[in-house]
């Protein structure tokens, strides 16, 4: 198993590719501890680790809080003595506006958007980090997105606070690499999901046209001719946090069927 034995760490563990994550996670061997804002969530998460016979640890924090954050790496260690892998995947949903069309209120949640993603990140890696760096090696995986290469209309939260994440890994990777601590990304693109579906849905409306019309169109741009799932970026991700990819720091690992070539 390619993480037999590890203790692994996700942050923005939600019920789609956090749930997913922890699982394989799971499969491969290591025990999981999950934090996210919804206590409910992560123990239904949790509840799927352990069905997988691992041991799991649900945390409620808000990774953006820097006493919630130092406290979920205090109660991991507690709890597990150590921890090998970091997987940083917080972010908030975004309801794509064009910057000229936000009012003060949208300006503040563009504000702690990015706050989520890019200090929630940092906050994270400082906690945790010195006891990778005290054991001499660690993982830290952290999820960005095909946008922070490439913005969008209406996405520029999304695309600031991801880019703030692929840089501050790479800044991560010099700093940690000579203690043996390796940082790396993964960039997904468009992952196969009801929200997604949905919002081809509403773009085909908006086209007078259909979904599969849409979804055929989208799809033909990518090399791969198919849109990835959850449990492809997962795989993406275990693959950087094992000892597979002991060799690999700084990297950023692209799952997006092709969509975009970097």
């Amino acid at each position: 198993m390619m993480l037999d034995g590890k203790i692994a760490v996700i942050t923005g563990a939600g019920p789609g590719l956090g749930w997913t994550l922890a699982v394989l996670m799971a499969r491969e061997g290591a025990d999981v501890a999950v934090a996210a804002r919804s206590a409910d969530t992560l123990e239904a998460i949790a509840g799927a680790v352990r069905a997988e016979g691992r041991e799991a640890l649900p945390v409620p924090t808000d990774v953006s809080d820097p006493d919630q954050v130092r406290r979920l790496a205090d109660t991991v260690v507690e709890r597990f003595g150590r921890v090998d892998v970091l997987v940083n995947a917080a972010f908030p949903g975004s309801h794509r506006r064009n910057v000229l069309d936000m009012d003060d209120a949208y300006l503040e949640q563009w504000r702690k958007a990015v706050e989520i993603a890019a200090y929630g990140t940092l906050l994270a890696c400082r906690h945790f980090a010195p006891h990778m760096v005290a054991a001499g090696a660690g993982s830290i995986v952290n999820l960005t997105s095909m946008s922070s290469r490439a913005g969008y209309a209406g996405r520029s939260d999304y695309a600031a606070g991801k880019a703030a994440v692929h840089l501050l890994s790479h800044c991560l990777a010099d700093e940690l690499g000579p203690s043996g601590v390796r940082v790396n990304c993964v960039a997904p693109g468009w992952i196969a999901s009801d929200v997604l579906d949905d919002w081809m849905r509403a773009r085909a409306e908006a086209e007078h046209t259909t979904f599969e019309a849409i979804r055929a169109r989208d799809t033909a741009a990518m090399a791969l001719r198919r849109i990835a799932t959850e449990e492809d970026v997962a795989r993406a991700v275990v693959f950087l946090a094992s000892d597979q990819a002991a060799a690999t720091t700084g990297a950023t690992l692209d799952v997006n069927g092709g969509q975009l070539f970097t």
